[in-house]
């Protein structure tokens, strides 16, 4: 089987390919609709497996939740002491395998839970050797149990004022957005399509009453498709629901979005490497305090909504809560206007009761649904064990469409950008081996070598790079899911627009007035995330 990297020039991951692709062959062995973490996930599993595949996303690759992480590849430790064993193994066993095939985006990040209460020692650090325990041979440094001087030096940012010692572990962290990306890319390399910014509009039945294809429209140039298939996959997060009406108006919804909702700070509040965990906040959750891209990202809440949208809105009293939880913890207590960027993502949780069709419950993270059309619906999850759920949707899959039995590859297959060696790149390390493409561009158009903004070390090199290679579309792409500027700051990210639509405008031979629009859209957007939509709606739901 030839890749993408063998049919010709910029054919590897470029829209207008995929387009031409589609137009000449519509006819596929799996169709994936929803190119987020699970979409994505078994776009990759499917075409390493042989199998002629497309992926459609109406939006951005990565746009909605998984984009919009806590930025960790771990197990759950709250898992553990809701008993959920198999669970924490399974993902504990997924963050080793990210981490071994997506070193350049996957790293160790080590954490510190201080402790302020004499218990707090035995508890966390017994139930966190059981965490390493279970890891295996994918085991990270091991716990250790921490003296208060060794608390307060490792995190020098903490209330000084009663720690009684602390737990020193580890975890995994990741770029959510740009492990996305690659995956894409992955796919592309093993011939698998993917089309971002293309709407599936129906289904296709044949005159049994299965589902044979979808029909599409490519919401750039209005073009519609029919597309045939063996099997379609519903990968769509919080809107599969909507894919399974079209399915069946009848079907009952199978999930519910809960929010959650992070805020960013200057690094400041937190300085050095180490992250803070706080176990037990007043609602029962975990929060995070992680050292992110020079920035400080804490979070999460978990806010059950009715509705879902694809820019969800956060809301005041989430905000309210994770500054004043963090402020019961710092030295230098964060205010709302420290606050650099606000954002939200909802979690498909999936529904509980009946569900219409034949459903098999994978785990409590995710289920995986086949209709009695055929329809394969897969919800739920978590970014760390995206690829097992993936893999056990193309089983279903092949077992629904009668398609070859082949195995699974995913297990030891290296992600695009692969490279252990990256520290001599800055912060383009993150491109793994495509960084020293990046270079090369810069190199040989000295004007891409430009800084784009003084808060920032992106350069402009890396926006041609992202329209050629990644299939960014919008200024949003660019800054929000390619470069993460509008999760740092979305003040300087609205700064950056204007000389990042120039650069898009060039490279995509695009005109003023699309510059000016692409400006207004991204400006209007940032102000979600600078909070000005938050203040007004107060505890209100906003879709």
């Amino acid at each position: 089987m030839k890749s993408n990297t063998e049919i010709g020039n910029k054919t590897r991951f470029e829209r207008a390919f995929f387009l031409k692709e589609v137009r000449e062959n519509p006819t596929f062995d799996i169709i994936i609709i929803g190119g987020g973490a699970t979409g994505l996930g078994v776009a990759l599993d499917a075409a390493s497996r042989g199998f002629r595949t497309l992926l459609l996303e109406q939006a951005d690759f990565a746009k909605g939740t998984s984009s919009r992480s806590t930025k960790l590849i771990h197990g759950g430790v709250r898992y553990l002491g809701q008993g959920d064993i198999k669970l924490v193994y399974e993902a504990l066993f997924e963050r080793g395998i990210l981490l071994k095939n997506a070193p350049h985006v996957v790293n160790m990040q080590p954490f510190v839970i201080p402790n302020y209460k004499w218990w707090g020692e035995f508890l966390y650090g017994v139930g966190l050797k059981i965490y390493d325990w279970m890891a295996w041979r994918y085991r990270f440094p091991k716990t250790a149990l921490l003296g208060r001087k060794t608390v307060e030096k490792l995190l020098p940012n903490v209330r000084k004022d009663g720690p009684k010692g602390g737990v020193l572990d580890y975890d995994g962290q990741f770029d959510d957005a740009r492990l996305a990306v690659n995956i894409a890319q992955t796919s592309a390399d093993l011939r698998g399509i993917l089309i971002n910014y293309m709407r599936v509009t129906d289904l296709l039945k044949d005159a049994q009453g299965r589902i044979c294809g979808v029909k599409a429209e490519d919401i750039e140039g209005g073009e519609r498709f029919l597309l045939n298939a063996k099997a379609v996959v519903n990968a769509t997060g919080v809107f599969v629901d909507d894919v399974l009406k079209m399915n069946s108006p009848t079907q009952e919804p199978m999930v519910r979005p809960s929010q959650g909702v992070h805020v960013v700070l200057d690094k400041s509040f937190l300085e050095g490497d180490n992250a803070l965990m706080i176990p037990s906040t007043e609602d029962g959750r975990v929060l995070f305090a992680v050292p992110w891209h020079e920035h400080l990202l804490v979070g999460t809440t978990d806010t059950p909504l009715d509705k879902h949208s694809l820019e969800p809105v956060a809301l005041e009293n989430e905000v309210e809560f994770i500054l004043k939880t963090l402020r019961g913890y710092l030295v230098k207590k964060p205010q709302r206007k420290d606050v650099l960027s606000i954002f939200a993502g909802l979690r498909p949780l999936a529904a509980q009761g009946n569900l219409n069709g034949k459903t098999k419950e994978i785990s409590r993270s995710h289920k995986l649904m086949t209709s009695p059309s055929g329809l394969v619906t897969i919800t739920g999850g978590k970014w760390t064990t995206y690829r097992k759920m993936a893999e056990d949707t193309v089983d279903e899959a092949i077992r629904v469409a009668g398609l070859d039995k082949i195995e699974c590859k995913t297990t030891t297959l290296k992600i695009h950008g692969f490279s252990t060696n990256g520290s001599d790149k800055g912060h383009l390390q993150i491109y793994g081996s495509d960084a020293a493409r990046i270079l090369a561009l810069a190199k040989e158009r000295p004007e891409l070598s430009r800084q784009l903004h003084c808060a920032f070390p992106y350069i402009a090199a890396e926006v041609v790079w992202a329209v050629r290679n990644e299939m960014a579309r919008t200024v949003e792409d660019i800054l929000a899911r390619r470069l993460r500027a509008l999760f740092l700051n979305a003040s300087v990210a609205m700064e950056m627009a204007p000389a990042v639509a120039e650069l898009m405008a060039a490279e995509m031979n695009r005109d003023r007035a699309w510059q000016e629009l692409q400006v207004k859209e991204f400006s209007r957007l940032a102000a979600h995330y600078l909070g000005q939509e938050t203040r007004k709606a107060g505890v209100q739901e906003i879709n």
